[in-house]
């Protein structure tokens, strides 16, 4: 009964602290020559967004549209990968449950 208990409370601190690397973790993505940069946290949260005045043309949105929506997409993917990155090391170790 007690390795299950302290198999649990393993358990519980793992996920208390990929908790807070998820809020810590920021990954940056630039696309269109760096015209367009995101930043997204762990919890894929935009933490900022960054458009260079130039690319700012209000006969053409759509293009200025197009850059954010590729930009966001790959943060996403990127976090994504970090995530998964770092889940395994946090699993590296454990009893094999199944």
């Amino acid at each position: 009964m007690t390795n299950i208990r302290q198999l649990m409370k393993q358990a519980q601190e793992m996920q208390e602290r990929m908790q807070r690397e998820l809020a810590e973790m920021v990954v940056t993505v630039s696309v269109g020559g760096s015209t367009v940069t995101v930043q997204m946290n762990g919890h894929k949260h935009l933490v900022s967004v960054k458009i260079d005045p130039e690319v700012i043309d209000p006969e053409d949105p759509s293009m200025l549209e197009d850059l954010i929506l590729a930009a966001v997409n790959e943060a996403c993917r990127r976090v994504d990968e970090e995530v998964q990155g770092r889940l395994g090391t946090l699993t590296t170790g454990l009893p094999n449950l199944f």
